[in-house]
C-alpha cells in the first residue's frame, strides 16, 4: 500500500496510476466517484489518493488548454532558448514573471534549455516579450509560433488487460521468497463479511499469509483478529512462502469464465 515515510519517495502503486491516467485524459469531467468506478475501489479512497498525491507534489496541478487564436485571435509562441546551467534554475523562474509568458520548461541538455510559451496580442507584442527575455540575460536560439497542441494521458499508467497476479494493484518481491500484495477485495470474495480469525480458522485465509494493513475508504485500519473485511477495502498482504495467488484467492473471488 502506497503510504507516506518521511525522507522517502512516495511509490505509486495500481491505484495511483490509473487515477493519475484519468484524470490526465479529462481532469474537469472526471470525479472520483466515477475513477472509483473504473478502478473498482471506492470513492473514498480515490479521493485519499488524491490528497496524498497532491501532498507529495506528484499532482501538482490542473490545467486548461487554452486556443487562444480562436479565444481572441492571439498568437502563441514557443522561444527555444540558451541559458547557462548554474542559472537555469533562477533564469527560469525571472522569464515566468514576464507578462504574457504562460509555461517555462527546463531542459536537462547544454543547448536549448530553456523552453518559453508566451501568448501575445500581435507581432509586435511578440517582439516585446523577446526583447524582455533577452534582458534578463537569456539568448534565444530559435522561435516559432505555436499552432496547435495535442494533450495525451501517459498508456503506461492506464488500464492493464494482463496482470501477473489477478486482482492485484501492487505487488513487491521480498527476500526469503516474500512477498507484499495489494488487492482490492471484490463483493463476491469468500472472505467478505467475515472477521480475520474467521477466515484463518476456517481455511479461507491461507496460513502462509499474514493482512498487515487495510485501507478503507479514507481510512488505514491497523487490523486484529475481529476486523471484519468489507467489499472495496484495500488489503496488504504478507506472503511468506507459497503461491500469492492462493493468498489472493480469499480476496477477489471467482474468476469470470469465458462465454462458450
Amino acid at each position: 500500500m502506497a503510504e507516506y515515510t518521511p525522507g522517502m519517495d512516495y511509490r505509486l502503486d495500481e491505484i495511483d496510476r490509473r487515477i493519475i491516467f484519468e484524470l490526465m485524459r479529462d481532469a474537469r469531467n472526471t470525479s472520483a466517484p466515477t475513477i472509483a468506478d473504473a478502478v473498482n475501489v471506492s470513492p473514498g479512497t480515490i479521493r485519499n489518493r488524491i490528497s496524498q498525491l497532491e501532498d507529495h507534489g506528484i499532482i501538482r496541478d490542473y490545467t486548461t488548454t487554452v486556443d487562444f487564436e480562436r479565444a481572441d485571435g492571439r498568437l502563441t509562441n514557443l522561444y527555444m532558448c540558451n541559458a547557462p546551467i548554474s542559472e537555469r534554475e533562477t533564469l527560469a523562474q525571472e522569464v515566468s514573471a514576464i507578462p504574457g509568458v504562460i509555461n517555462v520548461r527546463e531542459l536537462m541538455t547544454g543547448r536549448r534549455n530553456l523552453h518559453v510559451l508566451a501568448v501575445g496580442e500581435d507581432t509586435e507584442d511578440l517582439r516585446r516579450i523577446s526583447r524582455a527575455i533577452s534582458r534578463i540575460g537569456i539568448d534565444i536560439e530559435d522561435e516559432d509560433l505555436v499552432q496547435t497542441e495535442t494533450n495525451s494521458p501517459y498508456a503506461a499508467f492506464g488500464p492493464e488487460q494482463d496482470r501477473a497476479t489477478r486482482g492485484a494493484t501492487d505487488f513487491i518481491s521480498l527476500a526469503g521468497d516474500a512477498s507484499v500484495v495489494d488487492v482490492t477485495v471484490q463483493s463476491d470474495a469468500p472472505i467478505v463479511g467475515r472477521t480475520l480469525e474467521d477466515a484463518g480458522r476456517d481455511d479461507i485465509l491461507e496460513a502462509h499469509s499474514l493482512v498487515i494493513a487495510i485501507e478503507r475508504g479514507d481510512r488505514i485500519l491497523t487490523p486484529h483478529g475481529e476486523t471484519v473485511i468489507q467489499p472495496d477495502d484495500i488489503v496488504t498482504i504478507l506472503c511468506r512462502g507459497g503461491d500469492p495467488e492462493e493468498a489472493l484467492a480469499a480476496f477477489v473471488g471467482e474468476e469470470p469464465q469465458p462465454n462458450p
